[in-house]
């Protein structure tokens, strides 16, 4: 290896390839006179060594001061009497509109910063799913704003100014993902990595304190049931409406800051980043396979959970609010999870046993959409392990005692069976080439090794089994619909296991209370993460 491609690997802004984005040398030669004049700059010889490090210090740093400023204000919100949190979010979404304003102009006069673009990054699935959160959102804003002036006597000042700063920054950060989410950006990269990583702890942040929020939402709901006084609506039917609709548009709002802030990362990751040009092949069968693809049984049973999902939600909001028939909602609830999941399951089972029928190659090589991909399913569904292995040991430790403790139980057994199997589905079918079996990337290898292109037909015909084919694509189609249900039902406040449930009696309120709040956001945004990378086995398959 050249002596200019090492000096590039070690520089901390660099066009030329990098250990994970390796290119190829007449890139190198191409690009060698401007990396040399890298070198020779005067501000980068000041600077840590290392592409992303100051972008993370400076992100770890706004993060963890954050996180404790919020914390503190719910543990002891008489120590921050002037309202720090607020004040500390209102400076970070201020600073980060300042940035996406000059990256938008930056970027429109300047087309040439992205020379290569992540086509895998900032699928039509996901920037619709956005879109779809931003809007709820900006309804929430308007529910929030007329809340809070209803109440605004017993509101701090940062409180009512902050929905007036964070509706311009989501629709900007809207806009700014979805127009340059697949940009690779290759010219100011110091700055751009800290413009994004800046907006990415505002989107943390915002989540952290969203969750906060809805959790002192339940708090006030099982105080008034206990004729705790607190800071409420006046009797005014347009205070009440506004106060039903925060509570209707607040889950949207929770999810929109948690998928932002995954694109952001994404953006983050791909500062600098070089792709081969055949990154887009897939992207463009998104909407022939969609609308062309024959599936019908897999909608067919997806609808049919959604619709049963429906009416389980609605009878269970009914019956939930009168005491004579809270049991039996619990009832609705526990029984409609118990007859899905395990379908669930064992179509992820069907699927992984035709994924290693079909024995196709392995994708390699650097993909930061992919890498996100996976762990954030990992991530995300411990918040639904913990709860249910939290309810197992409950079990264990007092027993069942009675229906309701049976229905946790199981319900809790096959939350657990149903995601681990999901998870390896997914996972296994997000590192499958879109074309190659082995046999052919042992071919194709030896052709690139002789500088011969590999026919693509061959290819297609070789990895590619109807039936299989069919098959993935029901599963998918189904999983998508059924977790869309799964994901709609706690979104809107369903969480028996707040007030019923093994762990409550075992673990305590008070801890159980903790668990659930920091376990169920989690639980919400694996849902929604499951149906973008099901949709894209759908398309890949």
């Amino acid at each position: 290896m050249s002596t200019d491609r090492d000096a590039g690997d070690l520089e901390l802004d660099t066009v030329c390839g990098t250990p994970e984005n390796p290119t190829s040398e007449p890139l190198q030669s191409s690009d060698h006179h401007q990396t040399h004049e890298q070198e020779l700059d005067p501000v980068l010889l000041w600077v840590p060594s290392g592409r992303r490090l100051i972008s993370g210090l400076v992100g770890l740093n706004v993060v963890l001061l954050g996180t404790a400023l919020v914390i503190g204000e719910n543990f002891n919100p008489e120590g921050l009497s002037h309202q720090e949190p607020e004040v500390f979010l209102l400076v970070l979404m201020g600073i980060s509109l300042i940035w996406m304003f000059w990256y938008l102009l930056w970027a429109r006069r300047h087309p040439d910063i992205s020379p290569h673009r992540d086509h895998h990054a900032g699928g039509v699935p996901v920037i619709l799913a956005l879109l779809l959160f931003a809007a709820f959102s900006l309804l929430l804003f308007v529910f929030r704003v007329g809340y809070l002036m209803s109440t605004r006597e017993c509101k701090p000042a940062a409180t009512l100014i902050s929905p007036f700063m964070e509706a311009p920054f989501l629709t900007l950060q809207t806009y700014l993902l979805w127009a340059h989410s697949k940009d690779c950006i290759h010219r100011h990269k110091i700055i751009t990595r800290s413009g994004l990583m800046m907006i990415l702890s505002t989107d943390l942040l915002l989540w952290l304190n969203a969750v906060t929020e809805d959790n002192i939402h339940v708090e006030i709901e099982l105080g008034k049931r206990n004729g705790n006084s607190t800071c409420q609506c006046n009797a005014s039917t347009a205070c009440l409406a506004f106060r039903k609709g925060f509570e209707i548009f607040f889950p949207f709002n929770i999810e929109y800051y948690l998928m932002a802030g995954c694109l952001i990362y994404v953006m983050w990751k791909n500062v600098g980043r070089i792709t081969g040009p055949d990154h887009h092949v897939t992207e463009k069968k998104t909407l022939y396979i969609v609308c062309t693809g024959g599936i019908t049984l897999g909608l067919v049973f997806g609808g049919l959970v959604l619709a049963a999902g429906v009416t389980a939600f609605v009878l269970y909001q009914v019956y939930v609010s009168q005491p004579e028939f809270r049991l039996t909602a619990f009832f609705i609830f526990y029984g409609y999870h118990l007859v899905v999941m395990p379908i669930m399951s064992l179509c992820s089972l069907v699927g992984l046993i035709v994924q290693r029928l079909e024995s196709r190659a392995r994708e390699v090589g650097p993909n930061p959409s992919r890498r996100l991909d996976v762990v954030l399913l990992m991530a995300a569904a411990l918040g639904q392990l913990a709860l249910s292995y939290f309810s197992v040991v409950a079990a264990l430790g007092i027993g069942t005692d009675g229906p309701l403790g049976e229905l946790d139980l199981s319900y809790s057994l096959l939350s657990l069976l149903e995601l681990i199997l999901q998870n390896i589905f997914i996972i296994e079918g997000l590192h499958r080439h879109p074309h190659l079996t082995q046999e052919n990337k042992k071919t194709d290898i030896s052709l690139l090794e002789a500088k011969i292109s590999a026919p693509p037909t061959v290819q297609e015909q070789g990895a590619t089994k109807p039936w299989a084919k069919r098959v993935r694509q029901e599963i998918c189609a189904f999983l998508i619909l059924s977790n869309i249900m799964l994901w709609l039902i706690p979104a809107f406040g369903v969480h028996p296991q707040f007030e019923n449930g093994l762990g409550k009696e075992f673990f305590g309120f008070t801890t159980w209370f903790i668990m659930m709040n920091l376990g169920q956001p989690l639980s919400v945004f694996y849902r929604m993460h499951s149906v973008a990378a099901l949709t894209e086995l759908l398309i890949s398959a």
